[in-house]
């Protein structure tokens, strides 16, 4: 039997995973999105309703970089696993659409892991300096008070940074958004495949 010509180019293969790593896979992509499904939906209305403003943004700012750390690195996993599987050449649209997915996802994550949310936890602390010296901080419920409502109306330096909150808090929920998207659908692409439950 010949083995392969010096200098002939070899046509690539789409080749089948072994078990261990469609389990790595599966793995990765549901912690990722399980995680996100509890902590934007479940978790975070729950603290929010319940607990002081002081209280839940403090549990944020321990939280979320350990929520943002993990789903990136499961993001970035997800796409290695699936792109050494999928070589370029061999893609079909569909799968072209799901490396999309999962590089959307990578970038997404990241974005709200290195920027977003620590700019976020960043302005929190410097509204929560204002206001306890002011008194505020204590209230229970996820809308503003209508003593913050007041500061932010009387001193023009908390107004600026609850100005930059609703903009660096509304670009990171977006960020969350788009990769539970996209694990959702990463999540339909691998259902669609299963022959049995």
């Amino acid at each position: 039997m010949e083995g392969p010509v010096p200098g002939q180019d070899t046509v690539p293969t789409d080749t089948e995973p072994s078990n261990a790593i469609k389990v790595l896979h599966l793995l990765f992509l549901s912690t990722s999105w399980g995680m996100q499904i509890w902590v934007t939906f479940v978790a975070g209305f729950v603290m929010g309703s319940c607990l002081p403003r002081h209280t839940y943004g403090f549990i944020q700012s321990e939280l979320f970089p350990y929520y943002f750390h993990i789903g990136s690195t499961c993001a970035f996993l997800n796409l290695t696993l699936f792109a050494m599987y999928h070589p370029s050449e061999l893609l079909s649209d569909e799968q072209t659409t799901q490396i999309v997915v999962f590089f959307v996802c990578v970038a997404a994550s990241v974005l709200n892991t290195q920027w977003f949310g620590p700019v976020t936890s960043d302005i929190v602390a410097d509204m929560q300096l204002v206001e306890r010296s002011h008194g505020l901080g204590q209230e229970v419920g996820l809308f503003t008070s209508k003593s913050c409502r007041q500061l932010r109306a009387s001193n023009p330096g908390y107004g600026q940074l609850s100005r930059q909150l609703t903009l660096y808090h509304a670009l990171s929920s977006l960020c969350n958004l788009c990769c539970i998207v996209c694990n959702g659908v990463s999540l339909y692409y691998l259902a669609a495949r299963l022959t049995a439950l």
